[in-house]
Order: structure tokens, then C-alpha cells, then sequence
């Protein structure tokens, strides 16, 4: 018989696989969190203080297990637009900052956030896997050693071209040592995920991340200097030193509060990153092996603190987001403890391990999130989705399609106008059953029936012959809207002109009949259902 795990090793266990997962997010964060402050120019240590405030702070007061929090992609334009609009001062953001903070927490205590919760699982699917699809081909080019876009861009649509265009130049421009660098960290990864593998203990304390980020930092080294990869050519990470912490703080400048300008851009920054969050977490509840549910309000009070606080400070806009929730999660994490590991080591790095974190390539990296990129859209989740049918199947493409070519906002809105005409379609279909016997016509209203219904309903009345007997039933139904009450008011009226007899059986709490007759017998009906 196996035996069971202690409580005591089980708790080890959960430490060592929380700190694992911790360090492969902090080695995937701290790239996103200084590309993302370089392409909002900013100071590059306003990226490392949001992540910071999203691993501790953040981490701290959400309720998810999984998700992770920092500076995102997505609210770059934002930031730029914004400091651009106060006339460049950055103080003046940093109010309109901390006022989005407090609209965040005002919806979390006002209880506003399910709204991701109206969000269907085929979008939410497909948001995943237009992300995947966007880190891979986004990390190719890093991989081939063309660092021409910040790390963490997600656009489809840069400055220098499109993504297929940066890989096509990437390959024709590609770099000896980013290449064996490359490859060898993703072998270290695939072979340390491997089943042989799996059998040593190490693999359970030891991410392999790790093992092939320090490989491929050494293989840097030992590569002569006129081959090797440079920080001044942006291949490498490049962490400003220590004694540049402090000076990169900086405070509100509250003369700026009055400016309706700055309300505009809090309010924008509360919207976005809210509804970034909220699709998010929900993401990453399905990440989680466990599957423990989020509370969406309470995450939006932990992201208005973060908000508020990174803003007082001189951080960037922090969201929940979903690469390093991956690799979070795809590392093992089982508490939220590993998001505050990962914010502990980027504010002790920051401080202590500058230097030695300037070596670290990013081709090296790009391995690291490739392999998250996969685990994020593998073909057996497009098989999957497809055997659940074209009511799944169509709003999880356009989804995966409009993530890639446009946004993440963008791509979850494309998916859900689908995925909603799906939803009232199919609710047109099932809501009234029609029955008929030659003339004779039984309509039974199957459950609510709303506006949602009356161009079906419509269409059905209109197609009852002149003569006819009618019997219309509403006692399953809860709700009869009044839109349908006033329609079938206008049935029974164009009815007296038809010669059609019309009974009416719990509609708005009443039954009555004009001319009615007996129902009919029930043998050799034709059911349609609508």
C-alpha cells in the first residue's frame, strides 16, 4: 500500500514547488517588466518597482493561487498617450495613477467585478491560446538574436514591420551564439519536463528554467568576445545598478489633481486594467490544476491598492497578466506565495545582484517562454474545442484570431459578439416548442422568454394559416417579457380578421380563451422545437 504524505512533508513540498515557481517567474518577469518601462519611456526601474508591488503587495491581498501581477503590454499606449497629454510630466500620471487605484478598489468594495464571469470558457480558451501563439512567434526573433522589439511587446503590428516581417529578418540576420543558446536552453527544459527526468528528486526542488538560464549565461561568457552576445547591442538583460534605486523614486505632483485630463487618463488606466484583471484571473483559474475559483472583487481591491501604491512611488500600471500567470503555473506553483517569492527576488535582485543579472541572455529567456507559449496553445486544445462544436469552435478561432492580429481586449470583444449570437440563437431555438395537427396549433413557452425571442416567435405566428386553432401555453415559464405579451396582444387582435381562434394558458398569470374549443388529441402532432 502507498503511503500517504505527512502534513509536515506535504507542507515542504508546497514551499519547495512555490519557491520553484517563484524563481521561473522572476526570471521571465524581470525582462517583461524593463522592456515594458523602456517602450513607455520611462525610467527602467519604474517597470522593476510595478512588479515588484504586483508579486508582494498584490500577491499578498489577492485570492488567487495562480495568477501573477505586474507592469503589462497592453497599457503601454496608454501610458505613453497619457504622459504625452500632461505635457510630459510624469508626476502628473503618477495622480492619475493613484486616483485609478482608488476607482479599482471602489468597484471591489462596490462588488462590480463579475462581469468577467459573463465571459464564455470558449473565449477565455481561445484568449489563452492567442497568447500562446503571439509569445512564440514574438520570441523568435530574440531566439535568432534580433532584440529589435521590447521584450514583452505583444503587437502584431510593430514599428519596424510586422511579426512575420521581424522573423523573416531575424533569420536572415541571425546570430551564431543566440542560436546555441537558444537551443541549448530549450533542450535543458524539454529534457529536465522529460519522464526519465522526473525520477530525480532535483527536478522537484530545481526548475529547469534555472539550470538553462545559468547555461546559457556561461556559454556567453566562454564564447570569444567578438562572437558573443552584448548588452550594448540588446541581446543581454540590463538591470540599471543598485545606487540608481533610489533616485528613480519619485511623488505625485498633486497640483495636477484638478486637471481634467488627469481624471480622463485615471479613469481609462481603472477601466482597462480591470477588465485586463478580471480576464486574467478568470484565465488563470482554468490554469490552475486544483481549479479553485477567484473572488473577482476581491482582486480588484488588491489591484487598486497596487495601483495606488506603484503611483505614489513611481511605478508603471499594474494588471493581473497572463504570461507569467503561465509560467507560474506551468512551473508547479501551489500557493500564492510563489508570486511573492517572484516580487521578493525582483526587489533583492534589484538591490544586491545587478551586476550578475546582466548576463543572463535574452535568447536564453525566449526558450523559457516559448516553451510556456506551447503549454498555452497546444493542438490538442484545438481538437478539443472543435469536437464541442461550431457554437465553441467559431468564437474560440475568432478569438485566438483577433488576440493575434489586434489585442487582447480587442480579441475577447470579437469573441464574445460570436459567442453571445450563439447564446441568443440558441436560446431562440429552445425557448417555445410549436406542435400542429392539421390546423390545430399547441405553442408551449419551455422556460423564460424574452425580446430575445420575438423574431423566431414572430416568424412562427406569422405562419399559422388562416383558420387555425391556437393553444398558448406559458405555465413553465417564469418570465414572459413584455415585449412577448405585447406581441401576442397583436396576434389575438390581426386574429379576429384571420377567422384564427386563439387560447391563451397562464400568460401574464391568466388563462382565457376567444372562441376556444377543446385541445387537440394529441396523436400524429408534428413537434418543432424554436
Amino acid at each position: 500500500m502507498e503511503r500517504s504524505l505527512s502534513p509536515k512533508s506535504d507542507h515542504s513540498a508546497r514551499i519547495a514547488a512555490d519557491f520553484s515557481a517563484g524563481l521561473v517567474v522572476f526570471l521571465v518577469a524581470l525582462p517583461l517588466c524593463l522592456g515594458i518601462a523602456n517602450a513607455s519611456g520611462t525610467s527602467p526601474l519604474s517597470g522593476i518597482i510595478a512588479g515588484v508591488i504586483g508579486g508582494i503587495v498584490i500577491g499578498f491581498l489577492s485570492g488567487s493561487p495562480i495568477s501573477v501581477s505586474g507592469p503589462a503590454a497592453g497599457l503601454v499606449a496608454v501610458v505613453i498617450t497619457a504622459v504625452t497629454q500632461l505635457g510630459g510630466s510624469f508626476q502628473a500620471f503618477q495622480v492619475a495613477l493613484v486616483l485609478a487605484g482608488v476607482i479599482q478598489l471602489t468597484l471591489g468594495l462596490l462588488k462590480l467585478g463579475n462581469i468577467a464571469n459573463f465571459v464564455p470558457n470558449s473565449v477565455i480558451k481561445g484568449m489563452l491560446a492567442g497568447i500562446g501563439i503571439v509569445i512564440i512567434l514574438k520570441q523568435i526573433p530574440h531566439a535568432l538574436g534580433r532584440d529589435k522589439d521590447f521584450e514583452g511587446d505583444f503587437a502584431f503590428v510593430g514599428k519596424l514591420g510586422d511579426t512575420f516581417t521581424d522573423i523573416a529578418r531575424a533569420i536572415a540576420t541571425a546570430s551564431p551564439a543566440a542560436i546555441i543558446i537558444f537551443g541549448v536552453s530549450l533542450g535543458i527544459i524539454l529534457l529536465w519536463d522529460s519522464k526519465p527526468f522526473k525520477k530525480f528528486v532535483v527536478t522537484k526542488y530545481v526548475p529547469g528554467a534555472l539550470i538553462a538560464v545559468i547555461v546559457g549565461a556561461l556559454i556567453n561568457i566562454a564564447y570569444p568576445a567578438h562572437f558573443a552576445l552584448k548588452a550594448e547591442d540588446g541581446h543581454l538583460v540590463v538591470l540599471p545598478m543598485s545606487n540608481q534605486l533610489m533616485s528613480s523614486l519619485s511623488a505625485p505632483d498633486w497640483q495636477f489633481i484638478l486637471n481634467p485630463k488627469v481624471w480622463v487618463i485615471a479613469i481609462t488606466i481603472s477601466v482597462v486594467a480591470s477588465l485586463e484583471t478580471l480576464l486574467c484571473i478568470e484565465a488563470a483559474d482554468k490554469l490552475d490544476e486544483k481549479r479553485r475559483v477567484t473572488s473577482p472583487n476581491r482582486e480588484l481591491v488588491a489591484q487598486g491598492v497596487g495601483n495606488g501604491l506603484s503611483g505614489l512611488i513611481g511605478g508603471l500600471p499594474i494588471t493581473s497578466v497572463v504570461v507569467r500567470s503561465t509560467a507560474n503555473a506551468s512551473a508547479g506553483a501551489q500557493t500564492k506565495m510563489s508570486t511573492i517569492i517572484h516580487g521578493s527576488l525582483l526587489l533583492l535582485c534589484s538591490v544586491i545582484l545587478a551586476s550578475l543579472l546582466n548576463h543572463i541572455p535574452l535568447s536564453c529567456l525566449a526558450a523559457v517562454l516559448i516553451v510556456v507559449g506551447y503549454k498555452l496553445t497546444k493542438p490538442y486544445m484545438y481538437k478539443q474545442v472543435w469536437n464541442q462544436g461550431m457554437d465553441q469552435f467559431l468564437p474560440f478561432v475568432l478569438t485566438v484570431l483577433g488576440v493575434v492580429f489586434t489585442d487582447l481586449l480587442k480579441g475577447v470583444l470579437v469573441g464574445l459578439v460570436l459567442g453571445f449570437y450563439f447564446v441568443i440563437r440558441s436560446n431562440q431555438h429552445r425557448a417555445f416548442t410549436v406542435v400542429n395537427d392539421g390546423s390545430d396549433y399547441l405553442i408551449r413557452f419551455n422556460k423564460d422568454i424574452t425580446f430575445a425571442n420575438k423574431a423566431s416567435l414572430r416568424e412562427t405566428l406569422s405562419q399559422i394559416p388562416d383558420g387555425a386553432w391556437v393553444s398558448i401555453h406559458g405555465h413553465t415559464a417564469s418570465i414572459i417579457d413584455h415585449d412577448i405579451v405585447e406581441m401576442l396582444d397583436d396576434f389575438v387582435e390581426s386574429s379576429k380578421y384571420r377567422g384564427i381562434t386563439v387560447e391563451m394558458n397562464e400568460i401574464e398569470g391568466k388563462t382565457w380563451s376567444m372562441k376556444a374549443k377543446s385541445l387537440p388529441n394529441s396523436n400524429g402532432l408534428i413537434k418543432a422545437d424554436h
